[in-house]
């Protein structure tokens, strides 16, 4: 009797310890090895679906743009400084990856719409890189889309000078269509140090394909 209880112990550690691995490798982060950042609340609480209008004037789901790894910066064209340089480094680390044999696609959304109509979406992101898609919106879709992002803006249009600005925050969000947003970037890392990061989540992500 105590043989049968013995055997039928070690049975149940054993199934127990298989279901704990199981379980444990599903819900193992692919991409911890390419991670330098900490999430409050994980990945899963940044991005999401939105509805916004591009440079053509048409509008366009999340699904439309983000069809391949991506890198989405939030900002406006009439923006003196940050903006053009955020955007340049973004470009020069999609450069670097194409190089490399991996294609990445930059997306500037605009917190300005008012402003920021189509045409001067276009201007701009054809002047950063040919392949940067530019997207713009009403108020409550560009508002939305910065929300599922946990992005900050606030513009300073209260005495209707044509010229205001527009208080923002600055990361680069990297999103893969299978897996959502994986990292975010700050303005302190260069474009190379971008392309060697994001290179590790694209080669993670075709391997788990």
């Amino acid at each position: 009797m105590r043989m049968i209880i013995g055997l039928v112990t070690i049975v149940a550690v054993g199934l127990g310890a298989m279901w704990y691995f199981v379980l444990g490798a599903r819900d193992q982060d692919i991409f911890a090895q390419c991670r330098s950042s900490q999430i409050a609340g994980g990945a899963d609480a940044i991005g999401g679906p939105f509805t916004l209008v591009d440079e053509t004037g048409k509008t366009v789901t999340d699904k439309d743009v983000i069809t391949g790894p991506s890198l989405v910066y939030f900002g406006y064209t009439f923006c003196p400084d940050v903006c053009p340089l955020d955007n340049a480094r973004n470009a020069e680390a999609v450069e670097i990856l194409e190089e490399k044999g991996k294609i990445v696609t930059p997306i500037f959304i605009s917190i300005d719409p008012a402003r920021d109509t189509p045409q001067a979406m276009a201007e701009f992101t054809d002047i950063m890189h040919p392949r940067m898609i530019g997207l713009t919106g009403s108020d409550e879709q560009v508002r939305a889309a910065s929300k599922a992002y946990r992005t900050y803006f606030n513009r300073h249009d209260e005495t209707g000078d044509e010229y205001y600005l527009v208080d923002h925050s600055t990361q680069t969000y990297l999103v893969f269509p299978d897996y959502g947003f994986v990292e975010f970037f700050g303005r302190d890392v260069t474009g190379e140090q971008m392309a060697d990061k994001v290179a590790c989540f694209v080669d993670v992500a075709a391997e788990a394909n």
